[in-house]
């Protein structure tokens, strides 16, 4: 047996505010909000972490920080990890966040919610001790690296949440700010938790978020509607020239992709010949300059250059580096296609960026009929496999896992890529994450990713980092790795209106 050598994580002291009256709502516009119940988000950190908290949080660097847990430590064989508890953390409704409650969300995740995407994680997970009201203890069957990671996204909220054992309507969490009043895809009103565990925070009295998808952002922080927002390249290049704004990119980066119906393709899209004639009739670096100007990264993974995942090796043998329409029309004659005569169902969100992939296809010949709908209207769509194409992007996340888990058959959310069934690549990801040691993982998932390009369930485009833009009078707030508005770092807590 491999002996267990215990890492220790400990937490930062956290950062003592001035003790005052709160004053100002922040209004505040990123992504929108899916579901009331945290366990059940398919991507609602930006909203969510205003008022639910995880054991860990992720730091500037991507690395995990202590958070509900004041210190963790993890067995040296990646089997055991032991979390202690900050001391007098109350949930929303005035109970008390201890072992039992942090045991209990993990059951409910592990053992009530299907397909999410820490599914994989909860299933390793055979025995979850609490020897006393302070400590957790969770013992793998197997390592699992993102472990730390990913249960910064596990929330812990109040066993006595209404919905606890259906669907949580109305979240107690432990977060600065409460879950307040939501009207979904308009708006959620969040006043201040006058019992947060850290001194001195929140300093605002609420936060209301903008959950609208038609927005002009732009506009809205220039009138003063808005305070803090996500928007486009475009519109963060002109508020840079603005002193009034300040503006930042995440850590992390978007990444934007070409997928196919990988779930019941219809020919000729199922042929590898045709996939591949795609791939060379799309002008990447077109795209990404489209998509967001001098800051577009062309390449063909997951993550960007400057993660530690990203393979240099990879990058310059991408054979769609630059379009070549020569040679799509040569596949397409091998493979016997005439694009005049073959029609294309394209599905994309309301994205302006959609409609350049459209016409890079369009060129080789091929009638494209492009529906942009909603995140609702897309995903429903997506999920009847009726379509052959779709140009998405998909943004930060806590771990590398967290993009790959979404490939697997019993993935989390898996139309946006086609929904890929392959028991082969299931393994690969899966070893993968089950190695404890750096470099065995990082080739695991190189071997993982040839067979994502061998297949050609889909073409990477390129990746760009969201920018998010404030007004001056925002006092404190900086952008972090992923979407979360709130972390142990910092974010809307530490933030003042002045």
């Amino acid at each position: 047996m491999i002996p267990r050598r215990i890492l220790p994580f400990l937490a930062a002291p956290p950062a003592m505010a001035q003790a005052g009256p709160r004053r100002g709502i922040l209004r505040y516009a990123t992504l929108g909000l899916d579901t009331a119940d945290p366990h059940r988000h398919t991507g609602s950190i930006a909203v969510q972490q205003a008022y639910v908290e995880a054991l860990t949080s992720i730091g500037p660097d991507g690395g995990v920080e202590p958070f509900l847990a004041e210190r963790f430590s993890l067995s040296g064989d990646g089997l055991i990890a032991t979390f202690h508890l900050r001391p007098g953390v109350m949930f929303h409704d005035g109970s008390v966040m201890d072992a039992a409650a942090v045991r209990a969300n993990i059951e409910r995740v592990r053992d009530r919610i299907r397909g999410g995407w820490l599914a994989g994680a909860m299933r390793l997970i055979t025995a979850i001790e609490t020897p006393d009201a302070g400590t957790v203890t969770l013992r793998l069957s197997q390592p699992y690296a993102p472990l730390l990671t990913s249960l910064s996204e596990l929330w812990i909220v109040s066993p006595r949440s209404p919905g606890w054992d259906g669907t949580i309507t109305r979240p107690a969490g432990t977060g600065p700010f409460l879950f307040g009043q939501w009207q979904p895809n308009l708006r959620l009103q969040a006043p201040a938790n006058p019992h947060y565990w850290r001194p001195g925070q929140p300093q605002l009295e609420a936060v209301h978020l903008d959950l609208r998808g038609d927005v002009d952002k732009g506009i809205a922080l220039r009138a003063g509607d808005l305070h803090v927002a996500d928007v486009a390249q475009d519109v963060a290049t002109q508020l840079r020239a603005d002193p009034r704004f300040v503006v930042q990119g995440l850590r992390d980066t978007t990444w934007y992709f070409l997928a196919f119906n990988n779930r019941r393709p219809r020919p000729p899209f199922d042929n590898p010949l045709v996939r591949r004639a795609l791939g060379h009739a799309l002008d990447k670096p077109g795209f990404m300059r489209f998509v967001a100007g001098d800051a577009g990264v062309v390449t063909n993974q997951m993550v960007a250059p400057g993660n530690l995942y990203f393979d240099q090796a990879l990058h310059e043998a991408d054979p769609y580096r630059t379009p070549d329409l020569d040679q799509a029309r040569a596949l397409l004659r091998e493979a016997g296609v005439d694009p005049g005569r073959t029609a294309i169902e394209m599905v994309s969100w309301q994205e302006p960026y959609a409609q350049a992939a459209v016409q890079m296809v369009r060129r080789l010949g091929f009638r494209v009929t492009h529906t942009p709908l909603d995140d609702i209207g897309a995903q429903r769509r997506l999920g009847q496999y009726d379509w052959d194409i779709c140009c998405m992007a998909s943004g930060p996340r806590a771990d590398v896992f967290l993009r790959w888990v979404r490939l697997m058959s019993d993935g989390p959310n898996p139309v946006l890529w086609g929904g890929i069934q392959d028991p082969e690549l299931d393994g690969m990801i899966r070893a993968a994450a089950a190695e404890p040691a750096l470099e065995p993982r990082r080739a695991k998932y190189a071997q993982a990713w040839a067979r994502v390009a061998e297949k050609h369930y889909f073409l990477v485009l390129g990746h760009a980092a969201n920018q998010i833009a404030w007004r001056r009078e925002v006092r404190g707030f900086t952008t972090g790795f992923t979407w979360s508005p709130h972390r142990a770092d910092g974010g809307i807590a530490a933030t003042s209106l002045g």
